[in-house]
């Protein structure tokens, strides 16, 4: 389930990138396979990198391209769906691979979305200076978008682990994946060496060949997602990634307000920077409230 709920993410983010390059750089079929064509030599080496590449360049028998032709509706089995399920239930911020679920729902509103650009007609007018220099960058947003998508899978994977009493081997998993599988590319036998590295890891991006990774990349997925925000292009999967990302690095997070918030209207408690974790704490914030708190409460 979690294969291809990752399967998901990852034709989101490459459909993405494909948009990014057909709508902002103006691209054409042919150059846009080459791109792919060279991606899949490198670190972005994959089956669906391939396949992108060959669907890319088929052309009918009147020499025009297929793809142009296909409607933009996607359709979906449920196995993304059961895996953004599963997260909720196991608290895993799966976001990438939800948001890929949804843009699948969103493709589907078709007549809707027709309504919706006759009435907006916002079209791209913040044009790319450097075209070649964003191949570049798109590339690398697409990898490091990449990699945190596998992140999330692999967080889901040992939290049902752990609250199954599963005795999993996450680095057997990842070569398991890399025999004959959808998502199968080259970068899963480093994922495989992280775990096998450290099967106590907590995520992915902790592992120190994933750090430098992202150390190196992560610019060209912010330059890649403000882009195609100030043009208006839609990237939920990419810009869910650079936002995990950003959550999960972040040592202060707002919820201290949430909470706050939350005591203020309910009840509901919190826990003091100044105090030991674990110890919770209400405050009558109007002067007309009692003393009496909500119970504590974790999903």
């Amino acid at each position: 389930m979690v294969h291809n709920g990752i399967e998901y993410g990852d034709m989101q983010l490459i459909g993405e990138i494909y948009d990014l390059m057909h709508r902002l750089l103006k691209l054409d079929n042919e150059s846009m396979q080459s791109i792919f064509s060279d991606w899949n030599e490198g670190d972005l080496d994959s089956y669906l990198i391939e396949i992108t590449k060959d669907i890319l360049g088929y052309k009918e028998e009147d020499g025009t391209f297929l793809l142009d032709k296909i409607l933009d509706t996607a359709g979906q089995k449920g196995t993304g769906k059961w895996t953004g399920i599963s997260a909720l239930h196991e608290s895993v911020p799966l976001t990438l691979i939800v948001e890929s679920v949804f843009a699948r729902s969103v493709s589907s509103q078709k007549d809707e979305r027709l309504a919706a650009s006759k009435v907006y007609g916002l079209a791209p007018n913040h044009p790319v200076s450097d075209p070649k220099a964003f191949v570049t960058m798109l590339g690398k947003a697409l990898y490091a978008a990449k990699i945190i998508s596998y992140a999330q899978g692999f967080s889901l994977i040992k939290t049902a682990g752990e609250t199954n009493n599963w005795d999993l081997n996450l680095g057997g998993i990842a070569l398991l994946w890399r025999g004959g599988c959808i998502i199968r590319s080259a970068f899963l036998d480093k994922i495989s060496q992280a775990f096998t590295k450290n099967p106590m890891l907590q995520n992915l991006i902790m592992d120190p060949y994933f750090v430098q990774i992202l150390k190196e990349n992560h610019q060209s997925l912010r330059e890649v997602v403000s882009a195609a925000a100030l043009n208006g292009i839609p990237i939920p999967s990419l810009s869910a990634a650079l936002s995990w990302f950003d959550s999960y690095r972040t040592e202060r997070l707002p919820a201290n307000l949430l909470q706050a918030q939350r005591d203020y209207f309910g009840a509901h408690t919190y826990e003091r920077v100044d105090k030991k974790r674990g110890k919770f704490f209400h405050t009558n914030w109007t002067g007309r409230g009692g003393d009496t708190a909500s119970t504590t409460y974790s999903v």
